[in-house]
């Protein structure tokens, strides 16, 4: 079925996996960087286009690149706030009601600026909670004609790091000076794991989730064991990176050491060629068991197909993305951005990517955009993230009908 990118744009709609360090506007990044002092590449939107943000990358480590920049920008908290307002506000106009922006609270934070990993946390907030309040203080919202906007803040973990990802990170390795590094990472996680519970259950944060991001390969998932026990046991949400870089493994350690409710990307889960642990003796019957449980468990994956693309060069055409065993296994799939910036995007564009190079019917389109509502994090209690999305799908079968996709 062929729709329209009127439809696409009007229809209701989630992201699930968006990072507010690789979603910036370009605009800004050059107006921070030029005021801050950090040093771009170029200092125009076709430069930096060319020679950062691109339309392809070798790989997953060149598509990295640009989040040095990003980075450097926001460690200072206005300009935190700054980003996350509008990055809430590039969504709402384009139709996306729900989104839960992700970041490394510990890539953003200096100790010596006095800019702790809460602050970090409360500053995206403020920003957030800005353009939340305006959206829903629109007259179409008020009067019930569209639903009102939400969102929730996911805190990400990093597998690897050292003294060079962040004056933090440098500052956390100080002060374990005689604690191994991998030791160390997996105690960074812990502590980021009891930030987010206290914010959340003393400040009202709505900190929903945890996440566990960076190189999958040599960092396992159990590595961070604790400081995802301790968020289960508390209550929190949990995704995880997962199947990104490497194979089924990661994916199946993800859902069994990790607790994971939902997994990001999992782009090589059907891969045998990537299953490299020497137990594993019959691939296909590994793959096809964690498969069948995920779908059955009801695991929703965060694809990403854009990035996907950029990340793995291999991917000579969008139709032999993995989005397509998924869709074939009844998976439980929601479509996301991964970053708006690096990659280009936008969730409506995303959507687009899917409906022109994938038959998806009009029933299973909905499915796809019910599980983004239905498997978020929302941060309220679950009555009310039921009533929430109920609101949501009705306003999905009145524009399919506006616009004629259900006759």
């Amino acid at each position: 079925m062929k729709y329209s990118l009127d439809f696409i744009q009007q229809m209701p709609k989630s992201d699930l996996h968006l990072h507010l360090d690789g979603s910036l506007r370009i605009g800004t990044l050059i107006e921070m960087a030029k005021k801050m002092g950090v040093e771009l590449p170029s200092y125009t939107e076709e430069g930096l286009r060319k020679e950062v943000f691109k339309d392809h990358y070798a790989n997953l480590p060149e598509y990295l690149e640009g989040f040095k920049y990003t980075c450097a920008v926001l460690r200072e908290l206005e300009n935190i706030e700054r980003a996350s307002y509008e990055l809430a506000v590039d969504n709402q106009n384009e139709g996306v009601l729900y989104i839960e922006v992700r970041y490394a609270p510990q890539l953003l934070a200096d100790l010596q600026k006095g800019i702790g990993v809460e602050d970090v946390l409360q500053a995206s907030y403020r920003g957030l909670e800005k353009a939340k309040k305006e959206f829903n203080n629109r007259k179409e919202v008020i009067n019930g004609d569209i639903p009102e906007f939400n969102y929730g803040i996911i805190a990400c973990a990093m597998r690897a790091f050292d003294s060079r990802y962040s004056p933090y990170y440098s500052q956390f390795i100080q002060a374990l000076k005689y604690t191994k590094l991998k030791d160390a990472q997996a105690h960074a996680a812990l502590e980021l794991s009891r930030a987010c519970v206290e914010l959340r259950d003393k400040k009202g944060l709505p900190i929903v989730g945890i996440d566990l991001a960076g190189q999958e390969e040599g960092y396992p998932a159990i590595n961070f064991k604790k400081a995802y026990g301790y968020a289960h046991k508390h209550f929190m949400h949990k995704t995880v990176h997962a199947g990104e870089a490497y194979g089924a493994e990661s994916i199946f350690q993800a859902i069994t050491d990790l607790y994971a409710d939902r997994i990001g990307h999992s782009y090589y889960l059907f891969d045998k060629n990537k299953i490299v642990h020497p137990d594993i003796e019959n691939k296909e019957k590994y793959i096809k068991d964690l498969s069948s449980y995920m779908a059955d468990k009801r695991t929703v994956i965060e694809v990403c197909l854009t990035s996907n693309l950029q990340t793995n060069p291999e991917i000579k055409d969008i139709k032999d993305h993995s989005f397509g065993y998924m869709f074939e296994n009844r998976f439980a799939t929601t479509i996301c951005t991964d970053n708006r910036l690096v990659s280009n995007t936008t969730v409506s564009r995303e959507y687009n990517l899917l409906l022109d190079n994938f038959d998806v019917p009009v029933k299973r389109l909905k499915d796809i955009v019910a599980y983004g509502f239905k498997k978020s994090f929302y941060p309220g209690h679950y009555v009310e993230k039921r009533a929430y999305a109920k609101k949501v799908m009705q306003y999905f079968d009145k524009v399919a009908n506006e616009h004629g996709i259900y006759e």
